[in-house]
């Protein structure tokens, strides 16, 4: 499958571009600068281009089968930030120029303020207000995907907290909300490999299971 990856010099990216080529995936991945990106590879492609750009994405779409967005931005305490309705706004345009039919975005737990609620105290008093703007238009993406994309093929992966660790064989848990219930409908866990949403991600370019979905997810 050729697959052109979105967020490639992120942690998360890396896990990706690295499990799929070893699946045997020929992939491209879009950067701001081509020397972030160490890995080198005969079925790897690096080039540069603007997530915020239509028209420079709409090149390197050309002949694809799937687009996968690990693209994260930070968070602001006191504004509002756009990174993720903007950039989505861009790549759903190249999408179409370029007819590709197959996307999947990473955003996170929580996203919805309702769902907020769940999270255990500390990270409820401490970490959402953190990052309450980054949520905020994550879930904004997510509504925009819903509301606007029903042309497209497309799947919205939410991970908990993210460590940098390697993929596991540790079966998947998934559920249509912001969050995967455990017990008493808290959260099922805190935390997930990065490999792990990467190997997730990578599992859902085989199959429809989630088409026009958001999924959160965790790890058993």
């Amino acid at each position: 499958m050729k697959v052109s990856v979105l967020g490639a010099t992120g942690q998360t990216g890396q896990y990706l571009i690295t499990q799929a080529l070893q699946q045997g995936h020929h992939v491209t991945a879009l950067v701001r600068s081509v020397g972030k990106i160490a890995i080198q590879h005969e079925n790897l492609k690096v080039v540069e281009a603007n997530v915020f750009s239509a028209e420079s994405l709409t090149e390197h779409f050309q002949d694809q089968d799937a687009i996968v967005s690990c693209l994260g931005f930070p968070y602001k305490l006191l504004s509002a930030i756009s990174g993720y309705t903007d950039s989505m706004t861009a790549i759903v345009t190249a999408m179409r120029q370029a007819k590709v039919n197959r996307l999947v975005a990473m955003t996170s737990w929580y996203t919805d303020s309702n769902s907020r609620q769940n999270a255990p105290a500390m990270v409820r008093a401490l970490l959402l207000p953190l990052i309450r703007s980054v949520l905020n238009n994550m879930h904004e993406m997510e509504n925009n995907l819903e509301t606007d994309c029903s042309d497209l093929n497309w799947t919205v992966v939410r991970p908990p907290g993210l460590q940098n660790v390697s993929a596991t064989d540790k079966e998947f848990v998934t559920h249509e909300g912001c969050y995967v219930p455990g017990d008493n409908n808290s959260p099922a866990t805190n935390t997930v490999a990065r490999g792990d949403v990467a190997r997730f991600m990578l599992l859902l370019l085989e199959n429809n299971e989630w088409t026009r979905k958001a999924v959160a997810m965790c790890t058993n």
